[in-house]
């Protein structure tokens, strides 16, 4: 399943506009009762349609998202790491191959990051980056320091400081940070050198079909501008690999996500 599903896309472009439902209605030429139906999950193409050209969103996108779901991609020496969370679950990230293991993100808390890394990994990583300080994304930093795992991610997270543009090796992957700060102030996500297709870990900045939600309009609007310049370059087999829910490609979410 998608991280967000429709409903969640609205309310994030609706706080991202500064706009209600009643306020949007108008603007989209829909009854008030429409989009208040569309939130309260009765899902409909044309009012999709109609919301995305007042919200900013791609119409296409937003009309299939009810059905889109990314292909699997398996990439050997990439592990999922599906961590508990206030009744849901985060992502953390083990990247590996025959002389390194890379840990993005450390899960809400640590003896559940340690249980995962022990059994898919069978050790603890080499380094670890984390993408921002939220609680869910860090639990596990004091254990992973105690354990003499070098840390590495934005400056609020009492780790050693990388700026957007560092790059960091680990055996034979390179690891180079970039700035997706918006859902974060600050956040970092990393490119991943050393696989047969490019990667980018993307924490809480992009899901598939979705963003990250943005407390205010200049933090939306700052949230979209640093994902367009950081995935502009990218090819479309970049996979991406976010803070919740699955794993993605560029080139899927460049058609299916509407907010790019």
């Amino acid at each position: 399943m998608l991280e967000d599903d429709f409903t969640y896309v609205l309310r994030k472009a609706l706080l991202g506009h500064a706009l209600t439902p009643a306020t949007v209605a108008p603007l989209a030429g829909l009854m008030e009762a429409e989009v208040l139906d569309f939130l309260n999950g009765s899902f409909s193409q044309a009012t999709a349609r109609n919301l995305a050209a007042s919200l900013g969103l791609k119409a296409e996108a937003f009309a299939s998202h009810d059905f889109y779901q990314p292909k699997d991609v398996e990439v050997p020496g990439i592990y999922r790491l599906i961590l508990p969370f206030s009744g849901d679950h985060v992502n953390a990230w083990a990247l590996g191959n025959a002389d390194s293991l890379v840990l993005f993100d450390a899960g809400n808390d640590a003896a559940d990051l340690l249980r995962s890394l022990q059994s898919q990994c069978a050790r603890l990583p080499d380094q670890a980056f984390i993408t921002h300080s939220h609680r869910d994304h860090v639990g596990g930093i004091a254990d992973l320091r105690a354990a003499g795992v070098p840390l590495h991610g934005p400056g609020d997270c009492s780790v050693s400081v990388m700026h957007p543009s560092e790059c960091t090796v680990c055996g034979s992957l390179s690891i180079r940070a970039c700035d997706l700060s918006g859902h974060a102030m600050p956040a970092l996500g990393y490119h991943v050198d050393g696989f047969p297709i490019p990667v980018l870990v993307t924490g809480d900045a992009l899901f598939a079909g979705s963003i990250g939600g943005c407390p205010t309009p200049a933090r939306y609007q700052l949230a979209l501008s640093r994902l367009r310049e950081v995935l502009a370059p990218l090819p479309d087999e970049t996979l991406l690999l976010p803070g919740h829910g699955l794993a993605t490609t560029l080139g899927e979410e460049r058609v299916a996500n509407p907010f790019l």
